[in-house]
């Protein structure tokens, strides 16, 4: 007997395998929310880790940068301090100046050189007075700019003949008018710089 089977068994597999791939989604779907779940969770803990990390530094820097404003806050006190402690040194030098320009005038002043009067403006000090000649001015000058250890810095202003006394006493002398400088304490043993005034010397002794 030959036996038929009416059942409607491929209707049976594709509903089989229909079931199998909805399965095998839903298993894919589950394996991927794993994966996407694991790898957001390891990136989370990477990103608090480095933001911790960016915070010890932060705290860091902001350390620093107090130090650092500290230490520049000493040396502008240290700065302050060293000049108000100047400022009284040279105070207390200044005192000695005219001391220093008399002797250093007399010293310095050759013969033949009468000095009228000077007058002191700060470090500045401008004279005034007569030569018997020019060659007496440029040796003054050259005095004041090599070999005087207050003053420096000489700058002829003027200098020309004149007379003095009337009649036949009259006697014709060379008026001269400049400025020189006088050092600090501080500054005494510092190199001189007299080239300008010896090029002043130069100048008269070459305009005779």
């Amino acid at each position: 007997m030959i036996r038929i089977n009416l059942l409607p068994h491929r209707e049976e597999k594709r509903k089989q395998k229909k079931a199998a791939f909805v399965a095998l989604l839903a298993l894919g779907g589950v394996v991927g929310v794993g994966i996407v779940l694991l790898v957001g969770g390891y990136n989370a803990r990477a990103i608090s880790i480095q933001e911790q990390r960016n915070q010890v530094l932060k705290t860091a820097i902001t350390g620093l940068d107090k130090k650092i404003a500290e230490i520049a806050t000493l040396k502008q006190e240290i700065e302050a301090l060293k000049a108000r402690q100047q400022a009284v040194e040279d105070l207390q030098g200044d005192r000695n100046q005219p001391v220093y320009l008399l002797d250093e005038l007399v010293r310095q002043t050759p013969p033949g050189v009468y000095l009228k009067g000077f007058k002191q403006d700060g470090q500045r000090v401008s004279v005034n007075g007569y030569a018997q000649s020019q060659e007496r001015v440029s040796e003054f000058l050259r005095n004041l700019a090599g070999e005087s250890p207050w003053l420096e810095k000489p700058d002829l202003i003027e200098v020309k003949s004149t007379g003095l006394g009337q009649g036949k006493s009259a006697k014709k002398v060379v008026e001269f008018n400049l400025n020189v400088s006088i050092k600090r304490p501080r500054d005494k043993d510092k190199p001189e710089e007299g080239a300008k005034g010896k090029a002043a010397a130069a100048a008269v002794a070459g305009g005779k």
